[in-house]
């Protein structure tokens, strides 16, 4: 018998100085029997990081041809593409090719310098792509926060994304690669 996913519900209070976009939206998270708890919380930062009405969350691991998140427009182009981890420069080129804006949030404190050694130069040529890092200190207290009913408040502001549940806060501070 297959394992099914675990279904967690988050309602997130976004509050986006930085573009200007405040939204109260109630989020359903479906986590793959193989995705972390730190993996499926870089998705609700991801998510509050960008957040906008039209974005949502894909099949991820389940699909190989789709990111972690996207935002399309209404004629159902992809205006925006979010990966996480570290890709492999041929998904890459493949998502930079299909979306306007293609954003990879890497994280694994020891690995992602290594990957981006070896990927920095041939990504330099797509125009919409955006790479940064997740420090892992501030990654961990995010991942402290998965309950399968979860209350955030994000808030961006200068760059920084500050979370918090009530019991558990962190300020994330991404560190752009490739902007």
């Amino acid at each position: 018998m297959a394992l099914k996913a675990t279904v967690f519900k988050a309602r997130v209070q976004l509050s986006d100085m930085d573009r200007n976009v405040y939204l109260d939206h109630h989020l359903t998270l479906a986590r793959h029997p193989s995705e972390t708890d730190l993996r499926m919380m870089l998705r609700l930062l991801a998510w509050g990081m960008y957040g906008d009405e039209r974005l949502e969350f894909t099949r991820g691991l389940c699909a190989d041809d789709e990111p972690e998140l996207w935002q399309k427009s209404f004629s159902d182009e992809i205006e925006l593409w979010i990966d996480l981890g570290m890709p492999e420069e041929s998904r890459v080129r493949k998502a930079c090719g299909r979306a306007q804006k293609v954003v990879v949030l890497a994280y694994g404190d020891r690995a992602v310098p290594v990957w981006w050694e070896k990927h920095q130069g041939k990504f330099s040529r797509f125009d919409n792509l955006a790479v940064c890092f997740i420090p892992g200190d501030q990654a961990q207290v995010l991942e402290a926060m998965a309950q399968r009913t979860m209350d955030l408040s994000v808030t961006l502001c200068d760059g920084e994304v500050s979370v918090g549940d009530g019991e558990h806060y962190v300020t994330v501070t991404p560190q752009w690669l490739k902007a």
